[in-house]
């Protein structure tokens, strides 16, 4: 009887047990699969070894994104083409030696163990965000040569806890280049977001719904679609795409599809539409709607049609106006049960309207901005975040980033002098809006970004969290609280200096963590 393949992973929140996943993963990874994927990982480990340092040309760097970004949780579980990804970084040079990635796995040294995957994990979520500005042609040296020196510091079985403290640190600053890179990518190539409601309703005839975040995907996708009968809905944390100017000037795109990703395979089961994925968000493939899924850029998933680097779409096209779509509306809801939902209220639009959230804050009308962002995901708990958002009292402020926002997106909070006292920033990356609207307050009102009445509820599921959550702490921004479960990675020493250093705090009830929050202000 052959012997089952062992595996390690516990880079998302979901891992077994909240220890880690060892036979298969939770997310739907297999064993070999997520074996691949740590040669891939300890290749370009290998790689950053035989490359001299500060020669990392544009092919060694868009590699290494490659590479990085197709370990995530929930973007490739296709074994050929991780192998063929692995083959190409092994090409690069011809004594590159895979690092065993067990050595940090196991570390007998836990807190070593724990920064080392705390810099690694960090590294991941930052080339989800690198790989999309490149692919927009923006690319950023500091942000290139930091993933070669992250790389080689994981790789140094001496490396000392306070140079790996520091490299933490650093991730975090440089995560905020990335994020600000790319940015400026989307905000130069497809305008600044402007506010607008984004209707739940899919309407009759042929459509193609869109996930992920990549919002070149769906720029190709809407030319191609030109005048061709087919209507383009967004899907998870492609929804902020409506806010760009330059993506909802085509009439094609018109609203979104289903709620939170987590939900797909329920939702896209007896859909008559194709579904492009276009980074992480996919879930292991039904039978149901197996012959309907399209995989691009580094998503890949066994036996699902792959669009290459051409965007060829015309597979999606055909299929789309062979199924036919609805023959009548289809009125979906969000999770509590609204029609619509609002974004892109990006920091253009926001710093532009600065002067109403100050005057608010003076005027005693508004006590408390709550950033409510991260990840969205399937364990149980996750329902704090909805209860907390529906029991924030009406003198509050309530920005959303990422997918988590799908809880309680749908809920209509009324308004304070003339805002929304809910604005949906958009996706993970743009966090980065939330921080500069946070830095500009800090300025106006001539006080520490810890001094303004602000407070960050997350939630996290996989790696570009992590990316985000040290770019926070790197910037010295306190107080966070973090949920639905703390990280299996992070030992019991490194949290300590995270609370003790920054105030981390585990969430605990929406009504307890509300009061804390609430009352110094109140």
């Amino acid at each position: 009887m052959a012997v089952a393949e062992k595996m390690f992973c516990f880079q998302c929140e979901q891992t077994m047990k909240g220890i880690a996943c060892t036979k298969a993963g939770v997310c739907g990874k297999t064993a070999p699969t997520a074996n691949l994927q740590d040669d891939l990982i300890g290749a370009l480990i290998g790689l950053s070894k035989v490359v001299p340092e500060g020669d990392t040309d544009s092919e060694l760097a868009r590699l290494v994104l490659d590479g990085l970004f197709t370990t995530l949780t929930n973007v490739n579980f296709d074994d050929p083409a991780i192998q063929a990804l692995l083959d190409k970084v092994k090409a690069q040079a011809q004594n590159v030696e895979i690092y065993d990635m067990d050595k940090v796995w196991h570390n007998e040294n836990e807190d070593i163990r724990s920064l080392k995957a705390l810099i690694l994990l960090g590294l991941k979520g930052m080339a989800a965000y690198a790989h999309q500005a490149a692919v927009l042609k923006y690319v950023d040296t500091t942000v290139n040569n930091f993933f070669f020196k992250a790389l080689r510091l994981i790789g140094d079985d001496n490396a000392s806890q306070d140079d790996l403290l520091a490299t933490t640190m650093e991730t975090g600053k440089v995560n905020f280049i990335a994020m600000e890179l790319l940015d400026r990518a989307n905000t130069e190539v497809y305008g600044n977001p402007v506010p607008v409601e984004v209707p739940l309703t899919i309407e009759p005839g042929p459509f193609i719904v869109i996930s992920g975040h990549d919002l070149y995907d769906l720029k190709c996708l809407l030319e191609q679609t030109k005048g061709k009968g087919i209507n383009v809905y967004t899907h998870g944390e492609m929804l902020p795409a409506h806010g760009y100017p330059e993506l909802k000037a085509y009439p094609q795109l018109k609203g979104n599809f289903g709620t939170a990703w987590q939900n797909q395979q329920k939702e896209f089961k007896d859909m008559p539409a194709p579904v492009l994925f276009t980074t992480n968000c996919i879930m292991p493939v039904r039978k149901s709607y197996a012959d309907r899924v399209y995989t691009t850029s580094v998503v890949g998933y066994p036996e699902m049609q792959h669009i290459g680097a051409d965007k060829d779409f015309s597979p999606l096209i055909e299929q789309a106006l062979e199924l036919g779509g609805y023959d009548e509306p289809q009125e979906m809801t969000g999770i509590n049960g609204g029609h619509t939902v609002t974004t892109g209220f990006g920091h253009d639009f926001v710093l532009k309207n600065a002067d109403k959230v100050i005057e608010a804050v003076k005027s005693g009308d508004l006590k408390q901005i709550i950033l409510v962002g991260g990840c969205d995901g399937a364990r149980v708990g996750r329902n704090y975040y909805t209860q907390f958002v529906k029991e924030s009292p009406e003198n509050t402020l309530i920005l959303t980033v990422a997918c988590g926002k799908y809880r309680f997106n749908d809920l209509q909070l009324g308004s304070i002098n003339g805002l929304p006292r809910m604005m949906d920033m958009g996706q993970c990356n743009d966090s980065y809006s939330a921080i500069k609207v946070a830095l500009a307050l800090a300025d106006a009102f001539d006080c520490d970004v810890n001094d303004l009445p602000l407070s960050l509820v997350l939630s996290w599921y996989e790696q570009k969290a992590v990316s985000v959550l040290l770019t926070l702490l790197s910037l010295g921004i306190k107080n966070i609280h973090l949920g639905p479960t703390l990280p299996a990675f992070i030992s019991p020493n490194i949290l300590d200096f995270l609370k003790e250093n920054f105030e981390l705090t585990p969430i605990t009830t929406a009504k307890e963590d509300l009061a804390r929050i609430l009352t110094p202000q109140m």
